[in-house]
């Protein structure tokens, strides 16, 4: 990780969760960070976790789902930094949505608005800036879920499974993309198992939420050293696809 430090990260729901676990990790490993989310508050209160972090953390308020708003965000970070060199694309959001009945159209367009469209307007706009100013082995990261791999049984949850299918192949077509440009920046698709966050009872699932706490499940920060592990690879090598369970899971 040394050849990280001083560079610039940007890491989207760094609220809470899995987002604020690597943003903590990064700033650990001397990173300049960005945490992106809609509550800034929490963000700006990491840095009290990580001596030494206060000057290297940034808490900047936006909301991934909104193209603009994104814009606004890497433009701050272009203004700020003058480039970027790692991207995080953690923020999602998970909501019950049958797909039978009446489905709730506004919940399932806010699923792939988050967890789809707002990991492509960051991707775009961090390789626009990276292109812009001369960098060229950045990392992009996407945080990805095992329901990504395999329609695991989650009445309610399958257009959120259907979100994360398409970050898996998005993952896949950037590879392939940023290969053909014969760049040098890598593309890490994780895929976690069950994790204890917020994610479920943020979007009003609390039964779910009771199953995850009653069942075998990471913490963030398992999460976070798998995000570590990848970027910490020589540069000679890409790390694409993670996925990690917690031991003894039963999907």
């Amino acid at each position: 990780m040394d050849r990280w430090s001083g560079h610039v990260a940007v890491v989207t729901g760094a609220s809470s969760g899995i987002g604020a676990a690597i943003a903590q990790e990064l700033l650990r490993h001397g990173m300049q960070v960005v945490g992106v989310a809609r509550r800034v508050e929490r963000v700006q209160e990491l840095a009290s976790s990580v001596p030494g972090a206060k000057d290297r953390l940034h808490a900047v308020k936006g909301d991934v789902s909104d193209e603009a708003d994104v814009a606004r965000v890497f433009e701050w970070v272009r203004k700020k930094f003058g480039k970027i060199h790692v991207l995080i694309n953690n923020a999602g959001i998970a909501r019950n949505v049958p797909l039978t009945g009446s489905a709730n159209m506004t919940d399932m367009r806010a699923v792939f608005q988050t967890n789809v469209f707002g990991l492509l307007y960051c991707t775009d706009a961090a390789l626009t800036l990276m292109k812009d100013t001369g960098v060229d082995d950045g990392h992009i990261i996407h945080l990805n879920s095992i329901t990504g791999h395999s329609v695991v049984p989650l009445p309610g949850n399958y257009v959120y499974v259907a979100s994360k299918f398409a970050v898996t192949a998005l993952t896949e077509g950037l590879r392939r993309e940023l290969r053909d440009a014969n760049l040098k920046t890598r593309i890490t698709c994780i895929s976690p198992g069950f994790v204890r966050t917020e994610i479920a009872s943020a979007g009003g699932q609390m039964e779910l939420d009771q199953m995850i706490t009653s069942m075998p499940a990471m913490q963030p920060s398992d999460i976070a050293h798998a995000v570590i592990f990848a970027m910490s690879a020589p540069p000679t090598v890409q790390v694409h696809d993670v996925i990690i369970k917690p031991l003894g899971e039963m999907i």
